[in-house]
């Protein structure tokens, strides 16, 4: 405190050693400390007692040991229970599935084996196959004729195409009096159990629900005259051959059916052209089948020996062939009423995967496909069936008609509307707020009238 004084007022110095300059006032207690000098290194020899074992260095520590890397330590069986009971299940499912599958394709596989050679026999082409065109390099090198005559060009026949895991498909065109036939095979899911499971449930408790049948439906669409529409002649060359070909593969537009009356209710309901026809026992025919008809006539036509036979050895196999004209659906247009000629079979399938299993059904199978002929050579009804026939026909279109106008009718309604609003709003923005005032009135005072006499007719 008194150096203080004596700094500020000049005072006299008091004997002291150096200072050290402001800057280092605060390391002013270092100042005097001596400089730090290393240790000696003591010359006493080491015992090899108190020396100590040399330890090798590497740029990898040491794992210290841990159950984490030893699964078989820190787990127990029990720990997986879990898994015993998901991977069995899963492995089920996958076995399941893959002996579904396999099942239907062998059972497909069987249907076609047995039903190939009639096909074949009646069809000039059975299957997806063909040829393919020729490349530029081929025709280059050996020319268009050779080419085209090349076998390498054949693309080999597939009979029957998996189209889903539960439904095949096939096809057959190149015959006479029929444009072609497509061929469905519906299966059970057997690679879905619990689906199947289902079905079977709601068909049992809902009779709306119909129970799963695995079955064969077969549709033949007929020429009916329309083969130079459907068929390209070679060269665009036309012979008298095809055009009276053409004109003799037409017959009178009905619908009949043999049914199994176990079936018959259904169809009723789910096919517009069978509720067209009236049901009658046939004495010929067995007694768990019957026949939908427009007309006796028709019937007596077509049950022949040959189809009373086949329909008595397919038995309850059979569910219905269906000869017919008209759509499935009720017409709603008037372009749906227009005759599309077609028959169609329905058969159960048996149990067996076998191709001998299906021996009862060939007959009936053979039948449907030779059927386009005796409708061409025989359906040729006289002026008075045929007058029937096309009367229910012609009622329905004349209804159709009367919606279509009374339709016509609505839009044109509409479109007069339109137009006078339109007129009327385009009137009204050239006019005055005086003017728009008297015009309104006007329209009011006339809707007032047009309303009394309204009522005064109503009274």
């Amino acid at each position: 405190m008194a150096g203080l004084f004596n700094g500020l007022f000049g005072g006299p110095k008091s004997a002291q050693g150096p200072v050290l300059p402001s800057e280092d006032a605060d390391f002013a207690d270092f100042a005097g400390a001596p400089d730090p000098s290393p240790a000696p290194i003591s010359a006493v020899p080491v015992s090899q007692a108190t020396a100590q074992a040399a330890v090798p260095t590497s740029n990898t520590f040491a794992v210290p040991y841990t159950k984490w890397y030893r699964v078989w330590e820190r787990t127990s069986p029990r720990d997986f229970f879990q898994e015993l009971f998901i991977i069995p299940f899963i492995a089920v499912i996958v076995i399941v599935h893959l002996w579904g599958r396999r099942k239907n394709k062998r059972k497909a596989k069987g249907w076609i084996t047995a039903h190939a050679p009639a096909l074949e026999k009646e069809f000039a082409v059975v299957g997806f196959g063909g040829r393919k065109a020729p490349s530029v390099d081929d025709v280059q090198s050996a020319g268009l004729a050779q080419a085209l005559r090349s076998d390498d060009l054949v693309i080999p026949e597939e009979l029957l195409k998996e189209k889903t895991a539960q439904e095949y498909v096939t096809y057959a065109t190149g015959r006479q009096n029929v444009a072609f036939v497509d061929i469905k095979l519906s299966l059970f899911k057997r690679y879905n159990p619990i689906y199947l499971i289902g079905e079977y449930a709601l068909s049992f408790f809902l009779d709306s629900v119909s129970a799963p049948v695995e079955r064969m439906e077969a549709t033949s669409y007929a020429f009916d005259g329309k083969e130079k529409e459907l068929v390209l002649v070679p060269g665009g060359q036309e012979t008298a051959e095809t055009r009276i070909r053409g004109t003799n593969s037409s017959y009178d537009g009905f619908v009949w059916a043999v049914v199994n009356k176990e079936v018959m209710r259904r169809l009723r309901e789910d096919r517009y052209d069978v509720s067209l026809t009236t049901t009658k026992d046939h004495p010929k025919l067995p007694s768990w089948a019957t026949v939908m008809s427009e007309s006796a006539e028709v019937s007596e036509l077509l049950i022949t020996p040959e189809l009373i036979k086949a329909v008595e050895q397919a038995g309850d196999a059979l569910e219905f062939l269906i000869i017919s004209d008209q759509p499935l659906d009720k017409p709603a247009k008037l372009n749906d009423t227009i005759p599309k000629k077609r028959l169609t079979l329905s058969l159960k399938l048996p149990n067996s995967t076998n191709p001998t299993s299906y021996a009862p059904t060939l007959p009936i199978f053979t039948q449907f496909l030779r059927l386009p002929d005796l409708l061409v050579s025989s359906a040729h009804f006289r002026p008075e069936v045929t007058r029937r026939i096309k009367a229910t026909r012609e009622e329905e279109i004349r209804k159709l008609r009367r919606v279509d106008e009374d339709e016509k009718a609505e839009e044109r309604k509409l479109e007069g509307d339109r137009k006078k609003k339109e007129l009327r709003d385009s009137r009204l923005k050239g006019m005055s707020a005086d003017e728009q005032r008297k015009f309104l009135d006007k329209e009011r005072e006339k809707e007032m009238r047009k309303g009394n006499k309204r009522m005064t007719k109503k009274a």
